[in-house]
């Protein structure tokens, strides 16, 4: 069945445990975007801080990491109240299997019955259809102030196709597109990056998701985002049809698409990361 999270935190939410806690910062270099609806670059004199919870390697539960991001996006937006929004946030982690529904989403677009969904299921506000997440996809939940960057939901979301393809062209050499009348980065006819987001005063939660070596079955429960006529794969799955041999296994294939993801989200929104441990977030949200 589908379960919808009330828009206050569930304080019955564990911490999560990370491998390693990392205080070093990452700066970018200066950068600049284009795109087909927008005319405007961005041209940052300074960075932005960011704080940083990547824990890329670990499988966190969907409802856990909602809550963390409505959490601090209702304490952002205090902070807005008075003058003291001084750092964005971002977030790196993968999913237990899911499936999650946007604004956009319809039943007609699930191959089951809603009452009886082979994996948990929940109806989000973020906007767009269905999708799956799941071990292999790195999702990144950025939560950051456009006010510092462009109050413009449009150019928001082409920004974030840009990151995604800047990491397949720079890191595996793949020509990625966007496709008109369409959110997402395809490689050819299929996707690779899903892109859903919530703005609340213009502060941004949800964010993309990129499949690097993610089982894709589970997306033929679905119509993928409701598009019936193009199909998914994987930065894996494309390396494989090119190659009689895999080059990279899949621990390695993550780290790589990580390290190129985190980046190139610096450089195209001019963030400066710093690394936090996720029990600092944890513990500013008194579990």
């Amino acid at each position: 069945m589908i379960v919808a999270l009330n828009s206050t935190l569930c304080s019955s939410i564990p911490p999560w445990p990370i491998r390693s806690q990392r205080t070093t910062s990452q700066k970018a270099s200066v950068s600049q975007i284009t795109n087909s609806e927008s005319s405007s670059l961005i041209q940052h004199t300074t960075t932005r801080r960011c704080e940083c919870y990547d824990v890329y390697k670990e499988v966190v539960p969907f409802d856990k990491a909602w809550a963390w991001q409505q959490s601090i996006v209702e304490k952002r937006k205090s902070l807005i109240d008075i003058n003291e929004d001084d750092s964005d946030t971002l977030i790196i982690l993968q999913h237990q299997p899911v499936y999650t529904l946007g604004t956009a989403s319809t039943e007609n677009n699930l191959n089951f019955d809603i009452k009886d969904s082979p994996l948990p299921l929940y109806q989000t506000e973020r906007g767009g259809e269905v999708t799956y997440h799941g071990p292999g996809q790195i999702v990144m939940y950025p939560i950051l102030n456009l006010r510092y960057q462009k109050m413009d939901l449009h150019w928001y979301l082409r920004a974030l196709e840009e990151v995604v393809i800047r990491v397949l062209s720079s890191t595996f050499s793949l020509k990625a597109s966007r496709i008109e009348g369409l959110t997402g980065v395809w490689v050819g006819e299929k996707k690779l990056a899903a892109i859903g987001i919530r703005v609340s005063r213009w502060v941004t939660y949800h964010g993309l998701a990129l499949n690097v070596c993610t089982d894709l079955s589970p997306f033929n429960r679905i119509i993928p985002c409701g598009i019936k006529d193009r199909g998914v794969e994987s930065i894996k799955g494309i390396i494989n049809e090119s190659s009689s041999t895999s080059c990279y296994d899949d621990g390695k294939l993550i780290d790589i698409a990580h390290d190129s993801l985190v980046k190139e989200f610096c450089e195209v929104f001019q963030l400066e990361l710093v690394h936090q441990p996720v029990s600092n977030m944890i513990g500013s949200l008194e579990l």
